[in-house]
């Protein structure tokens, strides 16, 4: 499995449309083969940064499969006008997992450190 990692800089006063216009775009991705997840998460000190995370099965779902569709110029249309600059790509692969059965809200909200 491989985790692609972007932080997207929306421009200044567009987060609502980006909203709006990612919740319309995430079903492309999600058709890709390859595609496992995806979490689109908004930053509290800079809000109009998100950060998003993709698991593929594989890089080359991501990169030859995904990029090279004509899926991923409906995903440039309708989202990469948003971005300012363009956000860098990166691609991780697991080292160490941990699982406990509970979100991380749910530790936070616990009032466990661990």
């Amino acid at each position: 499995m491989i985790l692609e990692h972007a932080l997207l800089p929306v421009r200044p006063g567009r987060s609502a449309d980006f909203e709006a216009a990612f919740a319309a775009a995430r079903h492309i991705i999600a058709g890709m083969p390859g595609f496992r997840s995806l979490s689109l998460t908004r930053c509290l000190e800079r809000p109009d940064t998100y950060l998003l995370l993709v698991w593929w099965e594989r890089l080359e779902d991501h990169t030859e499969g995904f990029r090279s569709s004509a899926e991923y110029r409906e995903w440039q249309r309708l989202l990469h006008h948003f971005y300012e600059p363009f956000p860098v790509v990166e691609h991780f692969e697991p080292v160490v997992e941990a699982v406990t059965g509970e979100s991380p809200a749910d530790t936070a909200h616990s009032g466990n450190a661990n």
